[in-house]
């Protein structure tokens, strides 16, 4: 099975950042992509971010787009999401996650779908304060 470990979280004053690592392991990993989601409490999971592996093209949700970056280091099979500008309204646990298996819908919406999604780690929290 794929694993997947997120470190980086933390607590930050607004407009501070912090960068999220996902590492993934498994002997028979093989990502066609990553993304990140979050979830506040309460409220339901949504999509933050992902990243198409073979490709590098990326993707954001409108709520982060120009203050957070995916990014990934291929040799450690890690993701990362470096956050800037970080307001209360980022505070939540962010998840990564995985999707094994090609998805022909990936491109035009399927990145934020999270049943497309195969793998996910346990969380790391992130609390941005005022």
């Amino acid at each position: 099975q794929v694993q997947l470990v997120e470190s980086g979280g933390g607590l930050v004053q607004a407009g501070g950042s912090l960068r999220l690592s996902c590492a993934a392991s498994g002997r028979t990993f093989s990502a066609y992509a990553m993304g990140w989601f979050r979830q506040a409490p309460g409220k339901e999971r949504e999509f933050v971010a992902a990243m198409h592996w073979g490709s590098g093209i990326t993707y954001y949700a409108d709520s982060v787009k120009g203050r957070f970056t995916i990014s990934r280091d291929n040799a450690k099979s890690t993701v990362y999401l470096q956050m800037n500008s970080l307001k209360p309204e980022d505070s939540a646990i962010y998840y990564c996650a995985a999707e094994t298996e090609r998805s022909r819908s990936f491109s035009i919406g399927g990145y934020a779908d999270q049943t497309q999604y195969d793998y996910w780690g346990q969380g790391t929290q992130v609390t941005v304060s005022s």
